[in-house]
């Protein structure tokens, strides 16, 4: 009788191994962003499920990141976004520079965490809403659990904010990002189904159209400025008595 074949050699499409990227099995959202796609189970964020970013600044790259993936599920779903308690209001020309329209956001403040937390669950509850957006930097694990569980019931898209202190505690998040950068935006993928990644995705900071202008008013700076001699017969004297007059 012929021994029983290594694991590794067997063709089992529902098992997973460690070493691998895992082909996730629930719907994805494309992220917008090639090179984190390419490093993402599915080929981008996973719906129905916790998604958890980490960042020093709660407000920095969270458009920059997410709004390619918003402006999908948009137009997949006329339903809004809701942010829950974000630290700054949403600039309302840098979203229709991502192709979002400001209309379609709906922000709700609670201060108290607890608040917080029903506010989520909620949203994640609607069905018309589209994604939820949720800057929760006391949640507890077991919080987070909840949240995870309501997403995965009503496969919402749904997004996290936390502080990097929040790295050494468990989460029940099965994608765990943590953003660093300054000009650039800097990905560390804490967490994933598939191996770990050891180096960072450098991402851009700044939307493609926003930075060729950015680009182009740099370039114009760098160029000196014309300088014009007065005309003849033209006197200062007279400039001010046009104005005078």
């Amino acid at each position: 009788m012929s021994s029983a074949a290594p694991l590794t050699e067997l063709n089992l499409p529902h098992v997973w191994r460690g070493r691998e990227l895992a082909q996730a099995q629930d719907r994805t959202v494309a992220s917008g962003h090639a090179a984190l796609d390419a490093q993402l189970p599915g080929g981008g964020w996973p719906l129905g499920c916790l998604v958890e970013v980490l960042q020093q600044h709660p407000h920095q790259f969270a458009w920059q990141l997410l709004g390619p993936a918003l402006r999908e599920r948009c137009q997949a779903q006329a339903g809004p976004i809701v942010l829950v308690s974000p630290p700054y209001l949403p600039f309302g020309p840098g979203l229709r520079g991502l192709d979002l329209r400001p209309e379609q956001l709906l922000c709700v403040q609670a201060d108290k965490q607890s608040s917080r937390l029903w506010a989520t669950e909620q949203a994640l509850r609607c069905a018309d809403v589209a994604a939820v957006l949720a800057w929760l930097p006391q949640a507890r694990s077991e919080d987070l659990r909840r949240l995870h569980l309501c997403a995965q019931q009503h496969e919402r898209l749904l997004v996290a904010f936390r502080g990097v202190d929040a790295r050494d505690h468990s989460s029940p998040a099965r994608l765990r990002l943590l953003l660093e950068g300054a000009q650039q935006l800097e990905v560390r993928i804490l967490k994933r189904r598939g191996p770990p990644l050891l180096q960072p995705l450098l991402l851009r900071g700044q939307p493609a159209r926003l930075e060729a202008l950015l680009a182009a008013r740099k370039a114009r700076r760098s160029f000196p400025q014309p300088f014009s001699l007065p005309t003849a017969g033209s006197h200062v004297l007279d400039r001010t008595a046009t104005f005078a007059g």
